[in-house]
């Protein structure tokens, strides 16, 4: 069993992590597109830092994470236009829950045992803290995580610096509504893209 691939740039760590996340928590709209994918990464919910990536750069890093073996491009029948999907699960043979905490924590930074489960809800329903910290300890064997400063676990896949220390501002219901209608917005746009493909076939 592989348990290690070669260091990940930080936007190869993004465009990796954003594609864990679509195929858990919107597997009806995944394998994604480039510009899904370009949405995905810069989206100002559930991301740290925020990014503003341009098509050119998701590209490229898609196409250096092939040459890693850690994605593959989709074409052909039944997909009118070239999408992409991660392979990290079946290249280090991990599960949903392993999955579920390496994706908050390369999408997010470094997270605490508590925020980990709380990060995870939608991808994976952990039962407590002790759960999560097992999961943890699994990830570490496989030198996939360690852990960092204050309390918080770091994922060891590639460039990830820790961000300035910054009390979190409460959570708004503003922000709910936000993070919300940004997801329905992705869901429409894919929508849209594969009616249009299917149009101009």
């Amino acid at each position: 069993m592989v348990t290690r691939v070669d260091p990940l740039h930080a936007v190869e760590l993004r465009v990796l992590g954003a594609l864990i996340e679509k195929d858990i928590t919107t597997p009806e709209y995944y394998p994604l597109t480039v510009n899904s994918l370009q949405n995905a990464c810069n989206q100002k919910s559930s991301r740290d830092p925020v990014v503003a990536y341009d098509e050119q750069t998701v590209e490229q890093a898609l196409e250096l994470l092939k040459t890693k073996h850690l994605v593959t491009r989709i074409s052909g029948a039944g997909h009118r236009v070239e999408k992409w999907a991660h392979r990290l699960g079946e290249i280090l043979n991990l599960g949903r829950r392993e999955m579920a905490i390496l994706c908050v924590l390369m999408l997010r930074g470094p997270q605490t045992v508590g925020e980990l489960r709380g990060r995870t809800e939608r991808m994976h329903e952990f039962n407590d803290l002790d759960e999560v910290e097992r999961v943890l300890e699994s990830l570490q064997k496989l030198n996939l995580v360690a852990p960092a400063s204050r309390g918080r676990w770091q994922q060891l896949l590639g460039d990830s610096p820790e961000p300035e220390e910054h009390t979190p501002a409460p959570r708004s219901t503003l922000e709910s509504r936000i993070e919300t209608l940004e997801r329905e917005l992705a869901r429409l746009k894919q929508q849209l893209e594969e009616k249009l493909g299917e149009h101009f076939d």
